[in-house]
């Protein structure tokens, strides 16, 4: 766990400074502060891809069975969504507001009592490993490592999540930039901002991409619970809030394509759609735990 610890360490540092050379480009507009923070973002993106492998190293099992690992997992995947995002476009100044994102979650991360940064074994009810992987796997000697419907619920919702952490820095962006031409203004930082139809467009190309994962971790989930617990569905918190987190952008969608909801409106959906996603994942652990809750 010492190793780990040490890159989650390095990890904050390097997200930190990562949102802060963004910035400085943001507000500078210097070319070479640019190209500095891009290139830590792929540093960070590799520390922190190397929590996650000595977590699985030191648990013999995949790292996302606690709130500190699970936060590790989110943050690794709204990077990689990130990078992909601005190799297409081009647009650092989205870092500004992403990577501020990411060192929020890693500072909350930070902040969590010690029994949830420690490692422990999966209790039977997390210890769903796919038979036909492990007998795949035994054959090297690394049965072990065989994933199961745990890791792939898991990593299903939190690349979700990843693409709803951007699709909000992209409304908050977008409401913004709406504001200020809304009432004429102009703002030497604001308008360096993409403009509002490519900020709508990578909005809702960031939820297209998140709701498919949102969809199949809540029915992955489902099967787990049934082998798990014997039921489907419960109606646990966690369960809940995931229903309702998905009618959101259930409706974004379906709002979007059928009545041509965009601007605006889409935006404060997005925004609020990511706010469900907070509580759904540190509301209902605090707040309403249940089975899921990872406190």
């Amino acid at each position: 766990m010492i190793l780990s610890l040490l890159f989650f360490t390095f990890s904050f540092v390097f997200y930190v400074l990562t949102a802060v050379l963004y910035a400085g480009h943001w507000v500078f507009k210097k070319k070479w502060l640019g190209q500095t923070a891009t290139a830590m973002s792929y540093i960070a993106l590799a520390s922190t891809t190397l929590i996650l492998i000595f977590r699985a190293a030191e648990a013999r099992h995949a790292p996302f069975s606690n709130l500190f690992e699970s936060m590790i997992l989110f943050i690794w995947a709204t990077n990689v969504g990130y990078l992909v995002l601005e190799y297409k476009h081009k647009q650092r100044v989205i870092g500004v507001f992403v990577m501020t994102i990411e060192s929020i979650a890693m500072l909350s991360a930070a902040l969590l009592p010690y029994k949830f940064k420690s490692v422990e074994p999966l209790n039977p009810a997390l210890q769903s490993k796919w038979h036909w992987m492990q007998d795949l796997l035994s054959h090297v000697g690394l049965e072990q490592y065989a994933i199961g419907w745990l890791d792939f619920h898991v990593f299903s919702t939190f690349v979700g999540y990843g693409a709803f952490a951007i699709s909000f820095g992209l409304g908050i962006m977008y409401l913004l930039k709406g504001w200020f031409e809304e009432k004429g203004r102009s703002n030497v930082l604001i308008d360096m901002f993409p403009d509002t139809a490519m900020l709508d467009e990578l909005g809702y190309r960031a939820i297209a991409w998140g709701f498919p994962f949102l969809s199949i971790g809540i029915i992955s989930g489902a099967v787990w619970a049934d082998y798990a617990w014997g039921t489907y569905w419960s109606w646990d918190p966690k369960e809940t809030w995931s229903l309702i987190t998905w009618l959101i952008y259930a409706t974004y969608l379906h709002a979007r394509v059928t009545r041509g909801w965009r601007g605006k409106r889409a935006a404060i959906l997005s925004v609020a759609g990511f706010l469900a996603v907070i509580f759904l994942y540190w509301g209902v652990s605090f707040v309403l735990p249940g089975l899921h809750a990872y406190a």
